[in-house]
């Protein structure tokens, strides 16, 4: 596990160097604030279509020939992509490179099966906050690195995110150990090149079923949130990298506390089902708050709010990989950040037209926060659907032991 943990720290805080600055680094190349919106949705739109088809395809690769390959494959991707966006001079050579790292890049998932292969089912919520906790972490030191380094050049961070991405790849090769052995893999099918069958199989899994809808609405607003993050807070509060670096670092900080500390003594009180719920509520009222605060500093003071939003994403994970066997986590994980990374493909087409649309409003007016309101929308359709789920399968159960009861 502190194989893959350190793994996990270098990769996110590389990604997190790059946030504070990409939108600005976009800016560079247009002439309005509503242009610039637009053309940074289309960036993260590049990189998130590439990687919805290709991420149940490196999942399943990571079955048939193991995790550590795959993660060694996203490592030089991502050095290669932060290294030519530093030195891009138009905006297609960034929208190019970011569709090629979304093709090749599927660390997370790939990441989240390694952990699944190393630990129990039973154990798998808390390992898979641990791992979390890691995110959490690299958001504490990168967007803080990127904020300062962007401060001084914007082309900076790029150049430090892709050392640390050969970092990661040395590491990797001659540190980090394989944990799928020789007699769990399975076979790499044709099956397998095909994204929408392998969310079909997601689906089909049992104890799954409407939470693969509750992933989807949860994830449009998560990725809603990080397309207009920068750019909302520029235009309602006037910030620039740093000030954007330091409110990640606060995201960051609350990640790294509630699911590497908080998460194991919670998971001893509350089973996941309903730790997913509470967060789900927590992170509903949340996002209405993002939107509708008028001052920068209350943006920290709900972040700081929301801790059982935090617990959500952990909570879902573990649910749908007990549901999985040995042989197919990767290709069931792959098939979740697939369909994650199709809602970060409609988050840019919502999000980003939606700032567009209220970014000529006054600085701190309270329609600024349109794409919050609208991801509080999609939070409280999932809560809805995960109740009904889990109550569902609550039902289920007590039928089936009923019924054993009753022939015994």
């Amino acid at each position: 596990m502190p194989f893959i943990m350190l793994t996990v720290l270098i990769d996110m805080m590389a990604i997190g160097l790059i946030i504070p600055v990409l939108p600005a680094l976009v800016g560079t190349f247009t002439g309005s604030q509503a242009d610039q919106a637009f053309w940074f949705g289309a960036t993260t739109f590049a990189f998130s279509i590439a990687n919805f088809f290709t991420s149940p395809i490196l999942g399943g690769l990571s079955d048939r020939f193991g995790r550590r390959p795959v993660l060694l494959l996203g490592f030089c991707a991502l050095a290669l992509s932060f290294f030519v966006t530093a030195l891009a001079t138009a905006l297609w050579m960034l929208i190019v490179v970011r569709l090629f790292s979304g093709a090749m890049q599927s660390n997370a998932s790939v990441a989240n099966a390694y952990v699944a292969d190393i630990t129990p089912p039973a154990d798998r919520a808390k390992r898979f906050g641990m791992l979390g906790a890691m995110f959490g972490v690299g958001f504490i030191l990168g967007p803080v690195m990127g904020g300062v380094l962007g401060s001084i050049d914007l082309r900076w961070p790029f150049f430090a995110a892709g050392t640390l991405a050969l970092l990661n790849f040395v590491y990797g090769y001659f540190v980090l150990p394989e944990s799928l052995p020789p007699e769990k893999r399975r076979l790499f099918t044709a099956k397998s090149l095909n994204p929408f069958a392998s969310l079909y199989d997601l689906s089909q899994l049992k104890g799954v079923g409407l939470l693969v809808a509750v992933i989807c609405c949860s994830g449009l607003a998560q990725f809603i949130l990080y397309t207009v993050w920068v750019l909302y807070t520029t235009f309602k509060f006037g910030w620039g990298p740093a000030q954007n670096g330091w409110s990640l670092f606060a995201v960051g900080v609350m990640s790294a506390l509630v699911q590497g500390v908080l998460l194991g003594q919670l998971l001893k009180r509350f089973s996941p089902q309903r730790l997913a719920i509470a967060g789900l509520v927590s992170s509903t009222i949340a996002y209405v708050a993002w939107g509708a605060i008028t001052e920068g500093w209350m943006m920290y003071a709900v972040v700081g709010c929301n801790l059982l939003g935090f617990t959500v994403t952990a909570s879902i994970q573990s649910i749908i990989s007990n549901a999985a066997d040995a042989s197919t986590q990767g290709r069931t994980l792959g098939a979740v950040s697939a369909l994650n990374s199709l809602m970060a493909v409609l988050a840019p087409l919502v999000g980003a037209p939606l700032l567009a649309m209220v970014s000529h409003l006054p600085q701190g007016d309270w329609r600024i926060g349109a794409p919050f309101y609208f991801c509080a929308a999609l939070q409280a359709a999932a809560l809805l659907l995960a109740w009904i789920h889990f109550r569902g399968a609550r039902r289920t159960r007590l039928s089936a032991r009923a019924a054993d009861a009753s022939i015994v």
